[in-house]
């Protein structure tokens, strides 16, 4: 009894220390982005532009350390950067340095979830958030490979809650690598503007592939329950 009651809160003092710091590095990092003024940048993309180029060698290394924070800690809109990047360095180079900091982002979320459990990730993202997904992917695990496909689903809060699971390292990496810079590349290419231009014609298309994406996204939020009950079915069959 005495060594399990050691065990538990060894346990306790592990998380507890590190929520301590991920708090303390979330903190930090906040009033860092706030107090250069690079929070207000994450709302626009020639801002944040400027703000990469004005930092000349060190920009791309900046760069993918930021797509790496969205990924883990800080809520920054992952399309506004990838846009950002394929603007300063073009849609190819743009897109390697973001997919670089997606996925070295990915796997840090992952490896989080595996060393400490429920407990930091319900803390990171919400206990309610978290055991949805659990549960979800634990039905359902190979799903998670479709998923990081759509648009529809939290890609970063899903690689975060994939550690908690029964997931493997393989399978989550090869899931990574095959489907990452799908949508990566597909939001470099056409942010870039070099594909569908942001005047003329572009214009008319950028409005109706706005629309579809608003329409798309209502209708995910609409019938979550039921998309995920179809996925959940469809991959319990092909399991049995």
């Amino acid at each position: 009894m005495a060594e399990n009651s050691l065990s538990f809160w060894k346990k306790v003092f592990r998380t507890s220390v590190v929520i301590l710091i991920i708090t303390a590095f979330l903190v930090l990092t906040y009033f860092i982005l706030v107090w250069t003024d690079l929070w207000d940048k994450f709302n626009s993309v020639e801002k944040l532009r400027l703000f990469i180029l004005d930092l000349g060698f060190w920009g791309r290394i900046t760069f993918v350390f930021l797509q790496f924070l969205q990924v883990t800690f800080v809520p920054i809109p992952s399309t506004i950067l990838t846009i950002a990047g394929s603007i300063i360095y073009g849609p190819f180079q743009g897109g390697l340095l973001s997919l670089s900091g997606i996925l070295l982002g990915s796997v840090v979320a992952f490896m989080l979830g595996r060393a400490f459990g429920r407990k930091l990730v319900s803390f990171m993202v919400g206990k309610d958030t978290c055991e949805k997904w659990v549960k979800f992917l634990s039905k359902a695990k190979y799903a998670f490979f479709f998923m990081m496909l759509l648009p529809m689903f939290p890609d970063d809060i899903l690689c975060l809650v994939a550690g908690v699971t029964d997931m493997s390292w393989q399978f989550f990496v090869v899931t990574n690598l095959l489907t990452r810079p799908v949508g990566v590349f597909v939001t470099s290419y056409l942010g870039s503007g070099e594909v569908i231009p942001y005047q003329g014609w572009g214009l008319v298309v950028w409005a109706i592939i706005l629309t579809m994406a608003i329409v798309v996204m209502w209708l995910a939020t609409k019938y979550e329950k039921q998309i995920e009950q179809f996925f959940v079915k469809m991959f319990k069959k092909k399991t049995k």
